[in-house]
């Protein structure tokens, strides 16, 4: 009899005991489970956040030189310095600017045909070769074709003629400056008796095929289009037999107008976007309104910038940069240039960015209104 207690009793503790370790079994297996969960949703989050990320900060695509590599497989420093200038007393200081520039250690020198500063910043970019600061491969130039050239049979003049200026044998890059073209003749900006720009149509894919053969003959290494909105580039990207893509859209990029949507495309076709007036505009009184708002007094931008203890110029510049945007800014004086190059030395934070994106209001400073009537005016769309 005691023996089959004992027995009953050790069977029931025996069950007892097997019961509370199925038990702990399923506990343990049940937070293994929970535990899982918790490690997928963080390692989503991580994911989500990299993405994120990715979004904002571009500098991982620098070379070590600050380079981005297009799509025809050539590299276009990230930052460049712009030598338009509106008047005689500016062109005269473009020449000391761009050897600054270059001094300061930019190797991206943006021009154009019709700005008519080619002569001094060809002097300029030989003269720190002469020295030995650069050689001629260093140099990134870009030139562009201007608006009374479009006819395929005179694309090439126009680049000759900046070729000739320059004392270059090749333009590192070769840009449509707009889509919209002019008569052609020695007048840059053909006017009719009332004063109205005298207009010429033009099939921009005969255009095209003339840049193309630009590069095919050597004078031209990459080319591209600015002032372009989607629909104008899909008329070149959807042209039958293109032999080249443009390698990147310039326009009129900054935090009142974050040019998102065209962005988005350009990257979809992998098609870089370049910046002009990156810092809101230098308000040239014969193209920009007076009253629109000056970027650099938003005080939004002037908050971040203290935060980062740098300008609010160089916030507008870093801005475009991590958004993966190719860059370009202008100054006459050592010490903006100096500052403004100082764009690769900080980072802005993923907050900052969605906060400076908030800042758009599809404002242009640049909205050529005196072409609104052109077909191919390119503003009243993205």
């Amino acid at each position: 009899m005691e023996l089959t207690r004992f027995a009953v009793s050790t069977s029931a503790l025996l069950f007892s005991e097997t019961q509370k370790s199925q038990e702990q079994e399923r506990e343990e297996r049940g937070y293994q489970c929970q535990h899982s969960c918790w490690l997928i949703q963080q390692c989503c989050k991580i994911s989500a956040f990299r993405i994120e990320s990715r979004k904002y900060c571009k500098e991982m695509e620098f070379d070590k030189d600050h380079c981005i590599r297009m799509n025809d497989g050539n590299k276009i420093p990230a930052v460049g310095f712009g030598t338009y200038s509106p008047d005689a007393v500016q062109k005269s200081k473009c020449e000391e600017a761009t050897k600054v520039a270059i001094e300061v250690g930019l190797r991206h020198i943006d021009g154009a045909f019709v700005y008519g500063t080619e002569e001094e910043v060809g002097r300029a970019i030989h003269e720190k070769i002469a020295d030995g600061t650069v050689k001629r491969e260093d140099i990134f130039y870009t030139g562009k074709l201007g608006s009374t050239f479009h006819r395929p049979e005179l694309v090439r003049s126009c680049l000759e003629q900046s070729l000739k200026k320059l004392k270059f044998d090749y333009l590192d890059l070769f840009i449509i400056h707009t889509p919209m073209s002019l008569k052609p003749g020695p007048d840059l900006s053909p006017m009719d008796e009332n004063g109205k720009l005298i207009v010429d149509i033009v099939d921009l894919r005969q255009t095209w095929e003339a840049m193309e053969a630009c590069k095919d003959a050597g004078l031209v290494k990459s080319i591209g289009v600015s002032n372009f909105n989607r629909r104008q580039l899909e008329m070149i990207l959807n042209k039958p037999g293109l032999k080249y893509k443009p390698v990147l859209n310039q326009v009129e990029c900054h935090p009142y107008l974050n040019q998102s949507k065209l962005l988005a495309f350009c990257k979809s076709k992998d098609i870089l976007l370049e910046a002009y007036c990156a810092l809101g505009s230098q308000r040239d009184k014969m193209w920009i309104d007076q009253s629109t708002p000056v970027l650099l007094e938003d005080p939004v931008l002037g908050a971040i910038a203290k935060k980062y203890k740098r300008s609010p110029a160089l916030v507008a510049l870093r801005y475009q940069l991590q958004r993966g945007i190719v860059v370009l800014f202008k100054s006459f004086t050592r010490k903006r240039i100096e500052e403004n190059f100082q764009v690769f030395d900080f980072q802005l934070s993923e907050e900052d960015m969605k906060t400076i994106d908030g800042l758009n209001k599809n404002l242009r400073y640049l909205n050529l209104i005196q072409l609104v009537d052109h077909p191919q005016f390119p503003f009243k769309d993205e």
